[in-house]
């Protein structure tokens, strides 16, 4: 049994003082109570806040952010930044996507991120053949996930084809293919073999409508709910206009409305990016209860569009956040940017529905935080017993921050400044960031360095 003590934490029912955690011995919070007095607790430094979720993580592209930003001699867009993807993948081995996968977590977990959902479809070698262990490159994503202590969904990817309507795949994405049959074993044992860990989730995305045929989806999805029928399904949607463009001509629907009318989409999905929706599929998706996956600064970068966010969440529409292809890996940099993009397409301040407090730093960060342990199928996002012991603590004596409290204290975390307010980070009541130091940092940069080079 772990006990800690904060002056000031955020709980479900708000801002809470002199509050007590009892963290029993497997990383759960066994009570919280506030009013209380220290006694013997370790006493916390700073005001403490729930771990964030970054629900949306290709690990691998860590090693390519900042590759695919020079000027092509045509327009650039997403298909273009694919291409350069494609060369990239090419290259990597199991050993260099552990290392790299180990490197992201650190900075994950020392921005504020205390679990990741990694969707992971970089199955094979080069060649498309599949290792002795079919489950290789998810098992070293396992093991950087460990080794760094962040708590993990891990997302096998189905990807089957090409394009809408079941096109032939190209060179490519050879390394991402699978068939129905393959891919559910390798859920199936991901799942046995870590059906009894509290760190570990499995479930399964569907790489997009483009990746796999109806009759493909629906095979795979009854499978999953036949092993588990809480196990979460992730899928990218609606990203780009030439997608929505290919889904009318393939289906005289859109992707959010062909999706929403031919699947059970319901709490356990999460659609990412999203970004190519009309007012009708908005309100539609917002009453399904699944969670938007939104990555502001990937979707900046790949000229991805804005989420409509204002009519989502009036809606009552779940969301969460993601860094994606991580070209910045901060949840205050991916909540900013989510209400700044919104501020500049209308024109005016403020835009997130902010409830009473009226304070859109922490409603931002509120509603992350329950769609994030929504999509990522933990009980995590929320300072309570039986919920994992997931918790930063801020310095209250940063520029930043100092006297600030309650739900300012959020709005300056997320609005105030780039310098990183976060002291310490314990995940499943294990110490893993203190000081702003992660305790196998130098170790994991160094093996981080070795892969860049083996890349370069």
């Amino acid at each position: 049994m772990t006990i800690l003590f904060a002056e000031t934490a955020l709980l479900p029912t708000g801002w809470a003082a002199n509050v007590r955690f009892d963290i029993a011995d497997n990383g759960d919070l066994s009570a919280v109570t506030a009013d209380s007095k220290p006694d013997h607790a370790e006493r916390l430094s700073g005001p403490v806040i729930p771990g964030m979720a970054n629900l949306h993580s290709h690990a691998f592209q860590r090693a390519m952010a900042g590759l695919a930003e020079r000027a092509g001699p045509s327009d650039d867009s997403f298909w273009t930044w694919r291409q350069v993807m494609y060369g990239f993948v090419g290259r990597l081995s199991p050993d260099t996507m552990e290392a790299i996968a180990a490197q992201l977590y650190v900075e994950m977990l020392k921005a504020g991120y205390t679990a990741v959902g990694e969707f992971h479809y970089l199955h094979h070698g080069p060649d498309g053949s599949p290792h002795d262990d079919p489950a290789e490159t998810s098992r070293r994503i396992i093991a950087a996930a460990r080794a760094t202590g962040i708590g993990l969904t891990h997302l096998p990817v189905l990807y089957a084809y090409g394009g809408f309507g079941g096109e032939p795949a190209n060179p490519g994405q050879r390394r991402f293919l699978h068939g129905g049959d393959d891919f559910m074993a390798l859920v199936e044992g991901l799942s046995k073999d870590h059906a009894h860990d509290r760190q570990i989730r499995i479930g399964m995305a569907l790489h997009s409508l483009r990746a796999v045929t109806p009759e493909l989806m629906s095979e795979t999805t009854t499978a999953l709910d036949a092993l588990d029928g809480a196990a979460p399904i992730h899928i990218h949607i609606a990203e780009q206009q030439r997608e929505v463009d290919d889904c009318l001509a393939w289906s005289g629907a859109r992707p959010v409305q062909w999706l929403l009318d031919n699947a059970a989409v319901s709490r356990r999905w999460c659609l990412v990016h999203a970004t190519r929706m009309t007012g009708e599929e908005t309100l539609a998706l917002a009453r399904s209860g699944a969670v938007a996956g939104l990555c502001p600064t990937t979707e900046a970068n790949l000229g991805d569009g804005l989420f409509p966010l204002f009519a989502y969440v009036a809606a009552g529409g779940a969301l969460g956040i993601g860094s994606d292809s991580h070209v910045s890996i901060s949840p205050v940099e991916e909540l900013r940017w989510l209400e700044y993009g919104q501020r500049l397409k209308a024109e005016r301040r403020n835009i997130m529905p902010a409830g009473e407090s009226g304070s859109v730093g922490a409603a931002l960060w509120r509603a992350a935080l329950a769609g994030g342990a929504q999509a990522l199928a933990r009980p995590i996002g929320a300072l309570e017993a039986g919920a994992r012991a997931d918790l930063l603590v801020l310095d209250g004596d940063h520029p930043q921050l100092v006297g600030r409290d309650g739900d300012v204290l959020l709005d300056s975390l997320v609005f105030s400044g780039n310098a990183n307010a976060i002291d310490h980070v314990m995940v499943g009541g294990r110490w893993v960031v203190r000081g702003g130091h992660h305790h196998d940092e130098d170790a994991i940069a160094g093996n981080y360095r070795k892969a860049v080079a083996a890349l370069a």
